[in-house]
């Protein structure tokens, strides 16, 4: 469930744009974290109520959306919030992460990747028998060979 409602996040965004308060006078009065609280006015004053409501679906953005982003980002002097409002994206700190990312990888760390566990194993599929009788070497040098007979005359055994 969510921490906030809507109707909570609405009623809070009303009173700011009302006058009652700033930030800091709202996160007292409200509870929430005055982060919060702006990031909610922003989102409603850019994208009106659905800003303020919670996506249950996850916004897929394509490789080549990502990368414009993240190159208008380090060309501009821009803000992650103003950036993210103007290319539509309710979450300022994903653009954050891109360019992380991308600073850190290059392009190719903003490519979809699989999620999850690989289904296969990388090592081939070879039978135990024939796995055991590779890896069992037989030393045939004439210093193993002599010590071998050495030990049998002796009685020493192996």
């Amino acid at each position: 469930m969510a921490k906030y409602s809507y109707e909570f996040k609405k009623q809070v965004v009303d009173a700011y744009l009302n006058g009652e308060g700033g930030y800091g006078y709202l996160s007292s009065t409200y509870g929430p974290d005055t982060k919060d609280i702006r990031t909610w006015v922003n989102n409603y004053r850019s994208f009106g109520d659905e800003g303020l409501m919670r996506s249950r679906q996850q916004a897929k953005y394509s490789f080549e959306k990502r990368l414009s982003v993240v190159e208008f980002y380090l060309s501009n002097e821009i803000s992650y919030q103003e950036l993210a409002i103007q290319e539509g994206i309710t979450n300022p700190s994903m653009i954050a992460a891109w360019v992380s990312r991308f600073r850190v990888a290059g392009p190719d760390a903003l490519r979809p990747r699989k999620k999850g566990r690989k289904k296969t194993l990388d090592k081939p599929n070879i039978e135990p028998r024939i796995q055991e009788t590779e890896e069992r070497t037989v030393d045939t040098s004439a210093e193993h060979v002599k010590e071998l007979e050495d030990a049998f005359v002796y009685g020493k055994g192996l």
